[in-house]
C-alpha cells in the first residue's frame, strides 16, 4: 500500500506547484507568527524565522543546513540577516533551480542542492540543522534524526519546527480530523514527544520545545482565502486529483488548528 508521503508524490508535487508558491504562499513556503496579531501575512512569516533563530542562537559567520529548503526563502533570510553561510537541500530540481536564482539575485552565501534528506552525504559539519515543515514528509524519522546528528559540530544545534498531531488521539479524531491532512499535504503526522524522544536517543539535548498554535493558527484563515482563487481549482483540474487533495486540506488544517488535534510545534536540541 502506497504512503501518504511517498517520495516520488511529493517530489512531483513541489515540481508541479513551486512556480505558483510566489502567488499563493510569498517567498516564505511555511506559517506566519503572529504576535500582536494584526501584522501582514509577510511581516509574521520572517517573525516565525526570527523566533526560531533567536532560540537556536544562530550566529554570524555561522554554517547552516536548511534541510527541505523549499524555494530557499529562509535559507536567503538567514544569509542576508544573519550573516551565515546556508546550504539548502530538497527533492525536488524546480525548487533547487528556483532557490538558486533567488539567492544570485540577492547575493548572499546560500547554495541549493539536489539532495533526498534521508540520504544526506556531507564532507563538511555544520553549526545549525533547521529544518521548517519538512520532516514530516519523510519515511524514517528516527534515522533522519541520526544522520543529522552526525553532521553537526559539537554543542551544534538541530531547530526544527514542524506539524504534528495531539498525543493519543482516538481512531476516529484521527481519521476525522488527521488523515484529511496527511493525505493533502502528502506527510505521515508524528508527536512532539516522538521527535524529542528521536533527539535524545541520538545525543541531542532538548533547549526549549513549543506549541505555537495561539501565535500561527491565522496562517489557515489567510489561506481559507486563497483557495477561493479560481485559477487555482483550474490548475488543479488539470493536474489530477493529489492538488485537489491538497486544496481541501486546507480547511481540515484549520479545524485541526480550532480543535488542538493538529499540533504546529517547535523543538530545539543541542549536540551534547
Amino acid at each position: 500500500m502506497t504512503r501518504k508521503n511517498d517520495k516520488e508524490k511529493i517530489r512531483d508535487f513541489y515540481d508541479l506547484v513551486s512556480s505558483h508558491f510566489n502567488e499563493l504562499w510569498g517567498e516564505h513556503i511555511h506559517h506566519g507568527y503572529w504576535i500582536r496579531g494584526d501584522e501582514s501575512k509577510e511581516k509574521a512569516q520572517i517573525q516565525l524565522i526570527d523566533h526560531l533563530a533567536q532560540i537556536a542562537k544562530i550566529q554570524p559567520g555561522g554554517r547552516i543546513l536548511d534541510i527541505g529548503c523549499g524555494t530557499g526563502g529562509s535559507s536567503i533570510y538567514l544569509a542576508k540577516h544573519y550573516q551565515v553561510e546556508a546550504t539548502g537541500i530538497t527533492i525536488s530540481p524546480v525548487q533547487v533551480s528556483l532557490a538558486n536564482q533567488a539567492a544570485a539575485k540577492e547575493d548572499v552565501k546560500a547554495t541549493f542542492l539536489l539532495m533526498d534528506a534521508e540520504a544526506m552525504r556531507f564532507e563538511k559539519s555544520f553549526d545549525v540543522i533547521w529544518s521548517v515543515e519538512s520532516i514530516s514528509h519523510y519515511q524514517d524519522i528516527g534515522e533522519f534524526f541520526a544522520s543529522a546528528a552526525k553532521l553537526l559540530k559539537p554543542n551544534g544545534t538541530v531547530a526544527v519546527i514542524d506539524w504534528f498531531k495531539k498525543p493519543d488521539l482516538n481512531s476516529a479524531e484521527y481519521n476525522r480530523e488527521i488523515v484529511p491532512i496527511e493525505k493533502g499535504m502528502l506527510v505521515e503526522l508524528g508527536t512532539m514527544q516522538e521527535y524529542e524522544a528521536w533527539m535524545k536517543s541520538n545525543q541531542l539535548k532538548i533547549i526549549r520545545s513549543e506549541v505555537l498554535n495561539e501565535h500561527c493558527a491565522k496562517s489557515w484563515d489567510l489561506a481559507l482565502d486563497i483557495i477561493k482563487n479560481k485559477s487555482l481549482w483550474k490548475l488543479a483540474a488539470t493536474n489530477g486529483g493529489m492538488f485537489i487533495d491538497f486544496l481541501r486540506a486546507f480547511r481540515a488544517i484549520r479545524a485541526g488548528f480550532a480543535s488542538g488535534n493538529f499540533v504546529y510545534g517547535l523543538v530545539v536540541a543541542q549536540k551534547i
